[in-house]
């Protein structure tokens, strides 16, 4: 018997175990394809281990649905943190520290805002018909007119398994620049397969590839399918630091499920 609990932020959501004690095996593969499998599990775009660490307030682990281990996950680390919150994990509010894959973030949480800080982005490649870089995860960014236009499921994955981006692949977003600050962003996520209602690296890697297009602009207002999130940095001579993403992570709820 596993108990788990279910988060989503913007409509990325995620099945959650307090793993402090060890006692899930993070390396079974079909056990948490299943788990996150939306007919025959839970049903989540990942799955999310918190674990302890000796320096920090916890580790995160985060699992695609397929059942891989995976790189950093922007609405994940928010929907962790708000986990670690709930379940009495994190004490200062204001300012927590977490382990991932991508290294050590830093956190705050208020009244179910989760703003999470992102590692900082020193390579970008920039291309004539689109944007590449790492924001923990690697990404894609093409420009559109308009992201309600775009095959994303079909355009993503042509994308995704390029010849450009073999072997591992990359996540592909979609940006339609508003008026202001206002973004407008789709992603085709790998290791998912699909287009997902929101992915945290991704509108982060939107942002910056958006400011490189206008730099009087370093504060985001980004809308994704499930909701708004904000984005914001500081440019240097030589990239982007003190990254953020802030958005809402709730709880949906709580529960036990058997496994053979």
């Amino acid at each position: 018997m596993i108990e788990f609990y279910k988060y989503q932020g913007t409509g990325n959501d995620f099945v959650l175990i307090d793993n402090r004690k060890g006692l899930f095996d993070g390396n079974n593969i079909d056990l948490i394809a299943k788990l996150c499998d939306r007919r025959f599990g839970i049903g989540g775009d990942g799955l999310m281990l918190l674990e302890d660490h000796d320096s920090y307030d916890f580790t995160m682990r985060y699992f695609n649905s397929d059942g891989r281990e995976a790189s950093m996950c922007g609405n994940g680390g928010r929907c962790i943190a708000a986990f670690a919150v709930h379940i009495g994990v994190v004490k200062d509010l204001e300012n927590f520290t977490f382990m991932a894959v991508d290294g050590l973030h830093h956190a705050s949480y208020n009244n179910g805002i989760v703003t999470l800080k992102m590692i900082d982005v020193n390579e970008v490649d920039q291309n004539e018909k689109y944007t590449f870089l790492d924001t923990g995860s690697p990404h894609h960014i093409s420009f559109v007119s308009s992201v309600s236009e775009v095959d994303i499921f079909n355009e993503g994955k042509r994308i995704r398994y390029s010849d450009t981006y073999t072997p591992d692949g990359t996540n592909v977003n979609f940006v339609e620049i508003g008026n202001g600050n206002a973004l407008k962003v789709r992603t085709y996520e790998r290791g998912v397969e699909d287009e997902t209602y929101a992915c945290g690296t991704g509108v982060v890697a939107s942002a910056i590839a958006a400011h490189l297009k206008n730099t009087a602009i370093s504060d985001f207002n980004i809308e994704v399918l499930g909701g708004q999130l904000r984005v914001f940095f500081t440019s240097t001579e030589h990239g982007f630091k003190d990254i953020w993403l802030e958005g809402p992570a709730t709880f949906v709820f709580k529960g036990s499920i058997e496994i053979e």
